[in-house]
This record gives structure tokens, sequence and C-alpha cells, in this order.
């Protein structure tokens, strides 16, 4: 009669191992995007393809005037805009790390 009660856990520990393992796969860069920094690192654009980065960068949030602010006052420093919708910004560093007053994030 224990069979039953074992299925499940063995389900969840098959789950937390995939887990593990992915996580750890992550973070040795493997499973990951790899991205031509000559095409999206620093100073990979002119700031007259600024507007048309940003708008694809900033297409899939809610908060699309503001994103578009940043990101452009961002990209005419830095001369990059990460790929991808969010997150990636370590391909441009100065976007990155440019921070708000606060500590935070200034570049979307």
């Amino acid at each position: 009669m224990a069979m039953p009660k074992f299925v499940p856990v063995l389900l969840l520990v098959l789950i937390a191992i995939s887990m593990v393992q992915e996580l750890a796969m992550a973070s040795h860069g493997h499973g990951g995007h790899h991205y031509d920094k000559r095409r999206y690192g620093p100073g990979s654009l002119k700031s007259n393809q600024c507007l048309p980065q940003c708008s694809r960068r900033c297409s899939r949030t809610q908060y699309h005037k503001p994103c578009m602010f940043f990101c452009q006052k961002c990209c005419q420093k830095c001369l990059c805009v990460p790929p991808g919708y969010y997150g990636n910004k370590a391909v441009c560093p100065c976007y990155n790390n440019w921070k708000t007053k606060e500590g935070g994030p200034k570049c979307p």
C-alpha cells in the first residue's frame, strides 16, 4: 500500500532535480541566449537607430511612454539597446549600469 504515496514523491523529486539542473546550466552559460556583441554591444548603434530599437524593446510593455523616454535617453548615451523585450542588459554594460538617484535601473 506504500506504492500510491511513493509515486507523487518520486515525481516531485524528478521535477526538483530537473529544475536544479536547468539552473546550473543557465549559471554556466549553457542553454541561454548568445547574442552577437557587434550587433547589440556598446557603441553598436548610431543615434538615428535608437528610435526603432527602443520601439522594439518597449513594444510589449504596458508602460510604453516612459519605457520609450528612458530607452531613448539610455540609447543616446550608450549607443546600444539590449536584444529582446526585457532583460539581456549584460550585453550593453553602459545601459545596464546607469542607475537612478535611488540606485534602481534607469534603462528599461
